[in-house]
């Protein structure tokens, strides 16, 4: 009897000092969350963070909206921010439980998706372009004709990332739209350049980082920190701005209305809003952060990087995707699932 007495001491005071460390299950894009920052986390609050990575927003909202996911924290983009709002699956924030939320930078606090920042906090913010190997192509990069009017160089080596708001805007732009217009005949030329476009490409894949690091791909449709990433290994590796316009995003951590782990996430969102922890997360995924103070724990190699530092000849091109209309999402989404049959 006291031998299972004691073992069942054991196993209750083992159970309360799990319960007592906490965990947190945030879902996030895949290779976008540095493990040195969650052993850090980890290490200062006792929490364990088990991360699940999707490759889309698409792919995140649907498995939202399908409940039982079991997570807590989500990090859609700029445009998916409102939707979350819309459709009720993220909550308003308790500002109180946050007192790093003064440390978001001023322009990235009274924002168009989220006003006075009261649903989502920072995590990283960037664009979307053309990352080319320029040993392959020496043409002009800075511009969508790359992926959407294939250079023969290119012809059968070039990948597309899974983003439908991103590529299809990328070519409504091309062929002189607006993003998320609802004017059928621009939204035809779209969907015709990529649909003539697809059979020069090799993949619609979202590991473009290593593929382009190893020359596995010559170029891809590409986020400007994982073609600093790819640069990095490989210096042959150039970010090009498309010239037609390209789309500038923020990812933002959101805190799911079916979370369990309330508190953990509190914890976990005013953690990463500390300078130091959000130039951690810079310093792996090689994008800006939103955070005050965060330039002084950057990387030294970042901070003139021209993946990072849009030059000023292409800052005109980019623009923030708005979050498009149930009608444009349609079509949107009509163009898209042609282009993936």
């Amino acid at each position: 009897m006291k031998t299972t007495l004691s073992a069942l001491a054991i196993l209750a005071a083992t159970t309360s000092l799990a319960q007592a460390e906490g965990v947190l299950n945030l879902y996030n894009w895949g290779n976008y969350t540095g493990p040195d920052l969650l052993a850090k986390f980890e290490a200062e609050t006792g929490i364990k963070v088990t991360v699940t990575d999707y490759d889309s927003n698409d792919t995140a909202l649907a498995k939202i909206e399908a409940g039982g996911h079991g997570f807590d924290l989500v990090v859609p983009s700029t445009n998916y921010v409102p939707i979350f709002v819309e459709k009720g699956l993220a909550v308003e924030l308790d500002l109180t439980k946050l007192p790093n939320h003064g440390n978001i930078a001023p322009e990235w606090v009274d924002v168009h998706w989220d006003p006075k920042r009261t649903h989502s906090i920072p995590w990283q913010w960037g664009s979307i372009g053309i990352s080319v190997n320029t040993s392959v192509y020496g043409g002009d990069i800075n511009t969508s004709a790359v992926f959407l009017d294939v250079p023969d160089e290119l012809k059968g080596k070039i990948n597309v990332v899974p983003e439908m708001t991103d590529v299809v805007n990328l070519a409504v732009m091309y062929v002189g739209g607006e993003p998320c217009t609802e004017d059928t005949e621009v939204l035809k030329k779209a969907r015709d350049v990529l649909i003539a476009a697809k059979p020069h490409w090799i993949s619609m894949d979202y590991g473009a980082t290593e593929k382009l690091a190893n020359n596995d791909w010559a170029a891809s449709v590409n986020w400007n920190g994982s073609s600093m990433r790819a640069r990095l290994s490989n210096p042959a590796v150039a970010h090009g701005y498309p010239k037609e316009g390209y789309p500038i995003f923020m990812d933002s951590v959101m805190l799911l209305a079916d979370a369990r782990n309330v508190d953990e996430a509190y914890t976990f969102m005013n953690f990463v809003m500390e300078p130091e922890n959000a130039a951690m997360i810079s310093a792996f995924a090689r994008y800006n952060n939103g955070i005050t103070g965060s330039e002084a724990f950057m990387p030294e190699d970042m901070k003139a990087a021209p993946e990072v530092v849009t030059p000023e000849e292409h800052k005109a091109a980019g623009k923030f995707l708005p979050t498009c209309s149930p009608t444009a999402q349609q079509y949107m989404a009509a163009i898209w699932t042609e282009l993936l049959k």
